[in-house]
């Protein structure tokens, strides 16, 4: 057996492991057939997150890039655009499917930290007669904003998007896969920042720690729709009450500690900055890391080496994340490997 110690995975948030408390809520959860909509653990997950997020309904779908498509699907027409920011993960990491199963265009808009405002999407919002035009249906948001470095959304700039899109007539959906970071960090309640959407999603697969699962909330007309495009999709799952068990454990035990996951993220920026070689382009306010360097494949080959994993994004840039398996003996590995690797 080896000795060596076991790797520090700061690729993803979505590489924890269920905790020995969540896999016995797993193992005695009540279930039932979910697609009759008869699971209790299903149908009890999906209330409690409507009432989080102050909405109608919700529903329990098995991926981020599911909750994402439904919303489209579910609040638009083949043809129509959404507006996006240019680094979104709908655009950029959910294979073209907006397009491929909707249907729709994207205008795509630039904005500091992966963040939209009124102001930029303004101008491209179209709503006219003319059929020379694809209409404006959806704007898609994005909070916390992955390539934008874990930032999160002013709750006035949602405010003012939501104005917009009601003096418009089009909808607001939010890819709030790391929803609950922006909670934990800024103190807002998720119905908070939900209330200026229509639609909002979360994952509970990230930093909240559960193995697999999504919700989607919204009105009760909108998730009707968009359980049937779940169907669709192949998205029905049958005894998923084992999967909620895991889910409603994280909405219990997984959301405080969250704080930890930014404290470890600010600490570890703490122990590179100032490095020869190491910039970092982006605040860090919650549980992403990003910071350039002058060789990606160099700098990955030599932190590997010492058991450290993270994830290219770019031809120099480099993501960290920090998650539930990263205790703090990982993050000063990580910083040591770091620094070994800048040659300190």
């Amino acid at each position: 057996m080896s000795d060596s110690p076991a790797t520090v995975d700061l690729r993803s948030d979505t590489l924890t492991r269920p905790t020995e408390a969540m896999r016995r809520a797993m193992a005695t959860a009540e279930v039932g057939d979910d697609v009759f909509g008869e699971d209790p653990t299903v149908n009890q997950l999906q209330e409690r997150c409507a009432a989080l997020l102050g909405k109608e309904a919700a529903l329990f779908v098995p991926s981020g890039t599911m909750a994402n498509l439904l919303a489209f699907l579910s609040q638009t027409h083949p043809g129509e655009t959404i507006i996006l920011h240019e680094d979104a993960h709908p655009y950029n990491y959910e294979a073209g499917n907006v397009a491929m199963v909707g249907g729709l265009l994207t205008r795509t808009l630039a904005g500091e930290l992966g963040i939209l405002d009124r102001d930029s999407i303004f101008p491209y919002v179209i709503r006219t007669s003319d059929h020379h035009f694809s209409e404006t249906s959806v704007i898609a948001l994005e909070n916390t904003t992955n390539r934008g470095g874990g930032n999160i959304y002013p709750i006035e700039t949602l405010r003012d998007i939501r104005a917009l899109a009601d003096e418009n007539g089009i909808k607001v959906h939010c890819d709030g896969a790391r929803l609950f970071n922006a909670v934990v960090e800024t103190g807002h309640s998720a119905a908070d920042f939900a209330q200026y959407c229509d639609t909002i999603s979360f994952c509970f697969s990230k930093g909240l720690g559960a193995p697999v699962g999504s919700i989607i909330a919204g009105s009760a007309d909108t998730i009707n729709a968009a359980h049937r495009f779940r169907k669709m999709l192949g998205g029905g799952m049958r005894q998923a009450g084992f999967l909620a068990a895991a889910a409603l454990h994280a909405l219990d035990h997984h959301i405080d500690r969250l704080a930890e996951d930014h404290r470890r993220a600010r600490e570890f920026r703490a122990g590179l900055e100032g490095l020869p070689g190491a910039s970092f382009p982006m605040p860090s306010p919650t549980n992403i890391v990003l910071f350039d360097v002058k060789d990606v494949a160099a700098f990955m080959g030599k932190i590997q080496e010492q058991g450290v994993l993270m994830i290219p994004m770019g031809q120099r840039r480099i993501r960290a994340v920090f998650h539930l398996d990263i205790d703090d003996e990982g993050l000063i590995r990580a910083i040591e490997a770091c620094k070994s690797a800048f040659g300190s």
